[in-house]
């Protein structure tokens, strides 16, 4: 994903600079090569991506961080922040991969590599979306990050995939929105479970929660006493949705109860 980004080292002193970095660190499980060792910046930068070519995620961050740390000024630095993000994000710390990716974007904000810090800053929140039982402070930053990126670089791969990515983030806001209207439905609190549904209709319309939401606004319609609306969300359900299940109940309650009430 980052080989645009990457410095090939020669295979042949890839051994040779990896032997000079290990001889001057600690070897005990507690004082990894990380620990502070003034080193030229191809050799901590070809270390670190040798611990992310061999999985070893958190030791290679640690190394990238150290390339911006003894050598700010360097070419080598700004890859390497990018570099420190995206092994952050391969061992799962979503917190440090966005601190990472946004240091690195406060610093080179038009650089040719921002569309791919938005990105994992994106993939970050995307990749800790909850159930929808759960609360979704998470879906909701996701779904901001997401459209960041497609505002910023429209025409840029990535946000050829956060497009897609909305579809899910979006189906499980409204999921939420569903559960809580349910909640309040089994409650009977029909004015409260109606604004649920309706935000979902209104606002995630084109999620696969909208046909539920509209047969569970004739339901909660009629139970308020309000048939003309009811009658309203079953008519958009059979336009939109009319071989669905949903639209089924829907038709079936509005010939036992809309006419009565």
């Amino acid at each position: 994903m980052l080989t645009k980004t990457m410095t090939r080292i020669g295979a042949a002193t890839a051994p040779v600079l990896l032997a000079a970095l290990l001889a001057g660190c600690a070897t005990s499980k507690n004082k990894t090569d990380t620990q502070y060792v003034a080193r030229d910046v191809s050799t901590l930068y070809n270390a670190g991506k040798y611990r992310l070519d061999r999985g070893q995620y958190k030791l290679a961050a640690a190394l990238f961080d150290e390339v911006e740390r003894q050598h700010p000024y360097s070419p080598w630095a700004r890859r390497a922040q990018l570099m420190s993000a995206f092994s952050y994000y391969m061992n799962r710390d979503y917190s440090e991969s966005i601190a990472a990716s946004q240091r690195f974007l406060a610093i080179h904000t038009g650089n040719k590599d921002a569309p791919y810090a938005y990105y994992l800053i994106a993939l970050c929140y995307y990749e800790q979306i909850a159930d929808v039982t759960r609360d979704q402070k998470i879906t909701q930053q996701s779904l901001d990050a997401l459209g960041e990126l497609i505002r910023r670089y429209p025409d840029t791969r990535y946000a050829a995939d956060a497009r897609l990515k909305l579809d899910l983030v979006n189906d499980h806001l409204a999921g939420k929105e569903m559960e809580v209207g349910r909640f309040y439905q089994r409650r009977g609190q029909w004015l409260a479970a109606t604004l649920r549904f309706r935000t979902v209709v209104d606002k995630y319309q084109t999620t696969t929660h909208t046909p539920e939401a509209l047969e569970r606004l004739v339901e909660s319609y009629l139970s308020l006493g309000i048939p003309e609306e009811a009658q309203k969300a079953a008519a958009v359900l059979g336009r939109n949705y009319p071989g669905s299940e949903w639209y089924e109940r829907s038709y079936k309650l509005m010939r036992e109860h809309g006419a009565k009430a």
